[in-house]
């Protein structure tokens, strides 16, 4: 969890601002990401994939109350 000054930080920034932040970390972590043996990357892609489809499906969750109470 983000410190709650950060979090207040990112909230402030613009969409660029915020794209500029995540290249760079991305720039900053590919190579240690990348440098492992190919089944801990793999390992790694599985984890983010496995996050990211539950967090789309947290969103179509929360999209679809929405439509129920709104609709």
């Amino acid at each position: 969890m983000l410190h709650p000054e950060t979090l207040a930080a990112y909230r402030r920034m613009t969409p660029s601002e915020k794209m500029s932040v995540t290249m760079q970390m991305m720039r900053e972590n590919a190579q240690r990401f990348f440098s492992a043996p190919s089944d801990v990357i793999e390992k790694r892609l599985e984890i983010l994939r496995m996050q990211n489809d539950d967090r789309n499906q947290r969103m179509l969750e929360a999209i679809a109350r929405t439509r129920v109470h709104h609709g």
